[in-house]
């Protein structure tokens, strides 16, 4: 797998960039898109380095197409046109793109590899999901598949496919089967990590472009960080 940083302006690591879409690797701690805390979103950074790029006079167009929790790393894709985003929000809801999460859990999971299936129930109060093995009122059925990739000095790697896109999904059922990701305090885990960020990165997503109809493949590189590179 190739790992690619193409530009690494104003704290922003672009991994990819056109006419249609700007592709960014979001760190710890960044918000995709404004909310009650008022600390400035990555899309209005995103804005900013467009403006200033391509010297654009006005207000610049940039659709959030997903979100990453706050606290996990990883793969964000925006849209530069009102057709990239229409044709992404279709493809994302339609589950028509691949997400490919790496994440690292200190409780070795059941089974090598698996698929995990859970009613997840949400806590808006809490901005929690809590998982159910069978369906309770008001949950959505959760899915995803797991593998250990490799086994560290005291945690393992996980290499995580989702079928499904639910809130908190891999942390949620990490949890259920006794595994919560490293740093994730909220979903079980015995202490936080330093940066406040937890062991979850969104690894690669591979899609067809909006517009070119070209398929593409996107990895980004996890953080600097001893466990990540261990990996």
């Amino acid at each position: 797998m190739t790992e690619k940083i193409i530009s690494n302006k104003e704290n922003l690591q672009i991994l990819h960039e056109d006419n249609h879409i700007i592709v960014i690797n979001k760190r710890v701690g960044d918000i995709v898109q404004g909310d009650k805390t008022g600390d400035k979103p990555l899309s209005e950074v995103v804005k900013e380095y467009i403006k200033e790029k391509y010297n654009k006079p006005g207000e610049v167009f940039l659709g959030v197409v997903h979100r990453l929790d706050r606290p996990t790393t990883g793969i964000v894709i925006f849209a530069r046109t009102s057709k990239a985003l229409e044709r992404l929000n279709k493809m994302f809801s339609e589950r028509e793109t691949q997400k490919t999460y790496w994440a690292v859990v200190k409780n070795k999971p059941p089974k090598t590899n698996d698929t995990l299936v859970h009613f997840l129930k949400r806590n808006p109060q809490k901005n929690t999901s809590k998982a159910f093995n069978n369906e309770v009122p008001d949950s959505k059925k959760a899915i995803l598949d797991y593998t250990i990739i490799k086994q560290l000095k005291s945690y393992f790697a996980l290499e995580i496919n989702l079928h499904t896109g639910r809130h908190h999904q891999i942390r949620a059922q990490l949890s259920a089967i006794g595994s919560p990701i490293k740093g994730d305090l909220k979903y079980g885990f015995d202490r936080s990590n330093p940066d406040g960020g937890i062991h979850l990165h969104a690894r690669k997503l591979k899609f067809t472009h909006p517009v070119s109809k070209e398929e593409i493949e996107i990895i980004a590189p996890v953080p600097e960080d001893v466990i990540w590179k261990s990996i």
